[in-house]
Parts: structure tokens; sequence; C-alpha cells
């Protein structure tokens, strides 16, 4: 006689699998929502002639729940905007000035006298005086900048663009994709190497062109026989056919003086366009990132005419795309410091303008007690930002230790590294001095 025993029988109850883990540190919904997909999971082993563990599976589902949630990371990549680590740290008064608008009321769109006022209007004066623009808007990021500018001055129309400047950047954003979502048409002027002035009038005078786009190539650069249009000259090329220029920056500098720093630009900056340099040549509309290389909370920055800005504020995905009163608080702190000339305060800038010399007293102590070789190296600004551009470093090697690598991403605090052959590199440029210590502690217990 066949057996009728039900192999599914022993499975816990959901409320069981649930009971055994505690809190957990995540929320009861989810824990169950988790117990539930283990034992769906556990039915499916089981239907298949195996014996699974509903126990393991049930606690590895909320192990992963947890360490998916926002928790800090402790970054010694040497990569000072990792876009996987959220880019640039704000400052302390950023991020105060963020926690104060998110725990109270605030002024953002109140006027002095009680009526309803403009949202941004401080972050605008801001921005006004630091690049020289007259006029100023804010929105969520800066693919958002660039459909919005595109969206308001040429939906329906067509726009050139260099070839060699159709760009991608992380996560799928591809210019042309941005373009057709805000309903401009575009039209490739030139070749991928080298494009001339020639090449722009020509499709100025073909097509029904609602503005002329000059876009920087922020993550990768073509070098040898190349050629291109500079902004002061599209800029006087667009305004004889009646259209504006929108410049997009991408990542972000907002002055290629960075008279902020209180020296000369370092040379790993060279080359940088600035955003005050921008609109100095002519540029109707600039647009670029508020958590590059400007240092602050992600955020989209366009800069330009007012009759430019204008035309931006009245179209309906201004609203779509606004910042909410944390972004405009955290982003006012950051420019202020710009605009007090010491944007050294601002982390990103403390990280990237530190010397080997300032570094090294604490690479060689934390070498020591983790039995590693100190090594020169590079850090890199990263989220495609100066490609090709390294600032030179003191990095911490543990010889044949890569392996160290994914048991201290997931460490209780996780400690985010490189790994070079068969080798773990450790660069504390962007590495808080408080954590120096965390850093020990894990690398002896992921040991």
């Amino acid at each position: 006689m066949a057996s009728t025993t039900n192999p599914y029988r022993d499975l816990p109850p959901v409320d069981t699998l649930v009971a055994s883990v505690g809190k957990a540190g995540v929320p009861r919904p989810l824990l169950i929502q988790s117990a539930r997909s283990a034992l769906d999971l556990a039915r499916a082993e089981i239907a298949g002639g195996g014996a699974p563990d509903v126990a393991q599976i049930f606690s590895d589902l909320v192990r992963g729940l947890h360490s998916s949630a926002s928790h800090k990371v402790i970054n010694a990549t040497g990569v000072l905007l990792h876009t996987n680590l959220g880019r640039a740290p704000l400052s302390a008064g950023a991020a105060e000035a963020a926690r104060q608008a998110a725990l109270a009321y605030t002024n953002l769109e109140l006027e002095a006298e009680g009526g309803r006022g403009g949202r941004g209007s401080y972050v605008r004066e801001l921005l006004r005086a630091l690049t020289g623009a007259e006029d100023a808007l804010v929105v969520n990021n800066n693919a958002a900048a660039v459909l919005l500018a595109l969206a308001a001055t040429s939906a329906g129309k067509a726009v050139p663009v260099a070839r060699g400047e159709l760009i991608e950047i992380g996560g799928s954003y591809r210019l042309p994709l941005v373009m057709e979502a805000g309903g401009a048409r575009l039209v490739e002027v030139g070749t991928t190497n080298r494009t001339r002035a020639g090449d722009f009038v020509t499709a100025l005078q073909i097509h029904d062109c609602g503005a002329v786009l000059k876009v920087h190539p922020s993550n990768f650069r073509v070098e040898g026989f190349v050629a291109e249009v500079q902004v002061g000259d599209l800029a006087t090329l667009a305004h004889e056919y009646g259209v504006p220029i929108i410049h997009d920056l991408g990542s972000g500098l907002i002055d290629a003086e960075a008279s902020w720093l209180g020296t000369e630009p370092p040379g790993w900056l060279s080359g940088e366009p600035g955003a005050r340099q921008s609109v100095e040549a002519g540029a109707d509309l600039v647009t670029f990132s508020g958590d590059k290389l400007l240092g602050g909370p992600q955020a989209g920055i366009v800069v330009g005419s007012t009759e430019a800005l204008d035309r931006l504020r009245a179209h309906p995905l201004a609203r779509a795309l606004r910042v909410d009163a944390m972004t405009d608080a955290a982003l006012a702190a950051t420019l202020a410091e710009y605009a007090d000339g010491d944007a050294r305060r601002l982390p990103f800038w403390r990280m990237a303008t530190a010397t080997e010399d300032e570094l090294r007293p604490r690479v060689e102590d934390l070498a020591r007690r983790i039995g590693g070789a100190v090594r020169s190296g590079e850090s890199v600004v990263g989220a495609g930002s100066l490609p090709g551009v390294g600032i030179p470093t003191l990095q911490i090697t543990l010889e044949g230790e890569d392996h160290l690598f994914g048991r201290l991403t997931s460490a209780r605090r996780p400690v985010l590294t490189r790994r070079l052959d068969n080798d773990l590199l450790i660069d504390l440029r962007a590495v808080a001095e408080e954590d120096d210590d965390v850093i020990a502690d894990m690398v002896a217990s992921c040991r």
C-alpha cells in the first residue's frame, strides 16, 4: 500500500518562524512576508525531492532584508563620490539644516510679509552670486534638469548635439533617450572625434531648432585628432539663429578657478569646466549636479538667463521635478560654504585636497595595527567625474588577503575596500579619522 505521509506537514507555521528571530531589526509585516516566502521556497524544494532547512532559508531572507536597509558604510575604496554609497556626504552644517527642515515647519514658500512666495528663493540668490547668472532653479537631479530644459525649450523641435557628446552615464542614463522623453528631436552633428562650428550652422539652417545642446562628457575622454566647438562660439551661433544654448556640465564644478580652496586649483582638476565660466561665455541655461563636485545633496541645478529660466518655471514638469524642504535647506547650507570662501569645510573638498603628508600618520598607524604595508597609489573622484584622473595618495596593502573583501563588506560595520590581484587595498582618503579604529576591529574579526 502506498504511503500517504504528507511531506509538507513538518513545515512550521508562519508565526513560529517569525517568533524564532525576535525583532531582528525588521518590522513584523516584513518578517511575516519573509516567512511566507521561505515556506514557498521550502515547498518547491520538497516537491523536487529535496529536504530544505526552512529555518535557515527564513534566516537568510531576514538577514538580506536587514542588510538592504539604509545604514552607514565605511568607504575605504578611495572613490570619493561613490555612486553605490550615495556620492558626496553632507557637511555637518548641511545635515543639520536638513534635520531642522525635517523636524519643523519652514518658510519654504513664505514671503516676509506672510504671503506665498517662490520656492528656493534663498538658494536662487546664492547661485546667482556664485555663478554670475541672472537666475537659477533647482530640481531633483541633473537628468531632471536636462529633461526640463529640453521640454521647455524644444518640445517638437530639433536640437543639434555633437556626435561625440551623446553620453551614457551610470544607471543607463542615455542622452538621446532623455531628449526623446523631453519631446526634442536629436540632430547629430560632426563626427565622434571632430565637430566644427559649420556643422551646427548647417543644422540650424536646415532644421526647426528649439535649442543647441552642448554636453560635457564627464565620464570619458576622446583624445588625439579631436576638435570641438567651445560654448562661447556655440552661444554666438545659437543667438544668431534666435535659439538658446543649453550647456550640460554634469559634474557640478561651480567655478573653474576654485577660489574657495585658497590656493591654485589642484592639477587633477585642470580642464574641468565651471558653471561661472559657462555663464560668462553666453550659455542661456547651464545644468549641473548638486551631489558631485559641488559636494551637496542630490539635486539638479539650472542657472542662466531670466528669460530662459522663466520658460522652465512655467512648464508643468517643473512642479513634478522640484525638490523638498530638506534638500533645499541642505543645498543652501552647502552653497553658503562657497559664499563664505571656504568650501574645504565640505567633506568632498576636504577629502579631495588632503595631501599625502596629511594622510601619512593615519595610514602608517593603521597599517602597523593590521599588519599591512604602505604603498603609493591613486584615489579617484568617481561618479563619472574627471575620468582617467587620479589623486596621488597612500594606501594600505594586505598581501594575499583579498578574501577579506566579502567578509568586510558584510561585516557588522561594513567596510568597503578594493582588490588588486590577490591583495586587499585600504584607502583612507574618504574615511573619517574616527573610523580608523572600526576598520582595525573589523579586519581583526574577519580574519
